[in-house]
């Protein structure tokens, strides 16, 4: 009878154990998807040329802006221009992954993720 009553309270136990769990999970999940949405309305502006050139991307990648100097309005300079616009949206692009891994390690902080597991899926 004492090997039953303790199989029993192992079973709640665990029982106990697999509910908090899944209730710690399903609270990761609605921090992760307001995370999300914050994210999705940040935004950041990348700079080249001295600022020359500036492009704002949102939290999503969407380019928002794009600002050019008229100086760089010169038929014998179009090539400049091409890179100083890749460069603008690669320095933004960069920006907004810094944020969204900042958010996402404040988030996280204290759970076992093995590293290099990007976060949000």
């Amino acid at each position: 009878m004492l090997k039953q009553e303790t199989i029993s309270i192992v079973e709640d136990h665990a029982m106990k154990d697999l509910l908090g769990l899944m209730g710690k999970a399903k609270e990761m999940q609605a921090k992760f998807q307001a995370m999300q949405d914050e994210i999705a309305t940040l935004e950041a502006t990348g700079q080249a040329g001295g600022g020359l050139v500036s492009v704002t991307l949102t939290g999503k990648f969407e380019m928002k802006s794009l600002k050019i100097d008229p100086s760089l309005f010169k038929e014998d300079e179009v090539e400049i221009l091409e890179d100083l616009l890749l460069a603008a949206h690669n320095d933004a692009r960069a920006k907004v992954e810094q944020m969204m891994q900042e958010k996402t390690q404040a988030l996280t902080a204290g759970l076992p993720i093995p590293p290099g597991m990007k976060l949000p899926f």
